[in-house]
């Protein structure tokens, strides 16, 4: 997926084939949410932010990280759901079922970590909010809004495999993971509504 063309992928996206889905978008949007965080913060550099420069390093190394391991969990979420396809060809019997259950379980994992990465991303925006450069602004809101299309649409991607895990503690593992989704996307809106209350005026 990392060599593939953005007009390629898009139309992979809109084939009649199982992946890549919501699952890999969900994981761009967490990626692009961290790349265009990383951007705010090397325009937050040099003199003027002097006093900010040990935080904005770390925010820096953080989102470069970030945006690794989105494309990363993109990459993992489309041979995940390969795997539940093919479970699903497998005749019928106990073994097509644990296989398939098995196969659900391993599929929500990537976009369970998806949110993992989104919340982090949103806690980074509020780190670079009150002090980063004025004239990219404007990126810190588009950051927190990717990160909380990736929240939203990663937390569809746990759910809908929720139903065919038959092992309590794997699914309650998930709904603990998919818990804080709510908070984190009132998160994501306070910086946006911070942000656009300040380019407005």
């Amino acid at each position: 997926m990392r060599d593939t063309k953005i007009v390629d992928f898009l139309t992979e996206l809109a084939e009649r084939v199982p992946a890549p889905g919501g699952g890999a978008t969900a994981a761009l949007h967490a990626a692009q949410a961290a790349a265009l965080l990383g951007m705010v913060a090397r325009y937050t550099t040099g003199e003027r932010y002097a006093g900010h420069a040990e935080t904005v390093v770390g925010v820096l190394s953080e989102t470069d990280a970030l945006r690794a391991r989105g494309l990363r969990l993109a990459e993992e979420d489309a041979a995940a759901f390969t795997a539940v396809t093919d479970a699903y060809r497998l005749p019928k019997g106990e073994e097509r079922s644990a296989a398939i259950a098995r196969a659900l379980a391993g599929a929500a994992e990537p976009p369970a970590r998806v949110i993992e990465a989104a919340t982090r991303v949103i806690e980074l925006c509020e780190v670079l909010l009150p002090f980063c450069n004025r004239n990219v602004l404007s990126d810190v809101g588009a950051a927190a809004e990717a990160a909380r299309a990736a929240l939203t649409t990663a937390r569809l991607n746990v759910e809908i495999n929720l139903a065919g895990i038959k092992d309590q503690r794997v699914r309650e593992e998930l709904n603990a993971r998919v818990a804080g989704v709510d908070a984190a996307v009132a998160r994501a809106d306070w910086v946006t509504a911070e942000v656009r209350e300040e380019i407005t005026q």
